[in-house]
């Protein structure tokens, strides 16, 4: 899993899927911490017009380019079309946050050929790196 992560953190376009403005949730804190190390990170959440006046998108597809890696922050119930669509973009990595993972999610994104990375958190890692 440290290859993969690696891998992934070398990558630097990225969308938290789940990037809120409630600076007390992961979804903030994740999101922060890519900006704060140089990444250029897309938030996307349908509540949300911008973050930290960024422009917040609905889904993927609305974004100005492809991620590279799509940092998931949300629960499994309600990620399945974000995995679907991450795939379809050409999109290389998924990363699962502690918590937004189901067995179901992880086979479904390596079946499509997503390099998945799970009970891993992101904001830890690149703070470390």
């Amino acid at each position: 899993m440290d290859n993969l992560v690696n891998a992934a953190l070398s990558k630097r376009i990225w969308a938290v899927i789940g990037a809120t403005q409630n600076k007390e949730k992961f979804g903030y804190k994740v999101y922060r911490a890519l900006k704060d190390h140089q990444y250029e990170v897309y938030p996307v959440n349908p509540f949300y017009d911008e973050i930290d006046g960024e422009k917040c998108y609905k889904d993927l597809s609305s974004l100005p380019k492809v991620p590279e890696v799509v940092d998931v922050i949300i629960s499994p119930d309600k990620s399945e079309a974000f995995v679907r669509e991450a795939a379809a973009l050409g999109c290389e990595f998924i990363w699962f946050q502690p918590g937004a993972e189901s067995d179901d999610l992880i086979n479904l994104s390596q079946d499509l050929g997503l390099k998945t990375i799970s009970n891993v958190c992101a904001m830890f890692e690149v703070n470390r790196s």
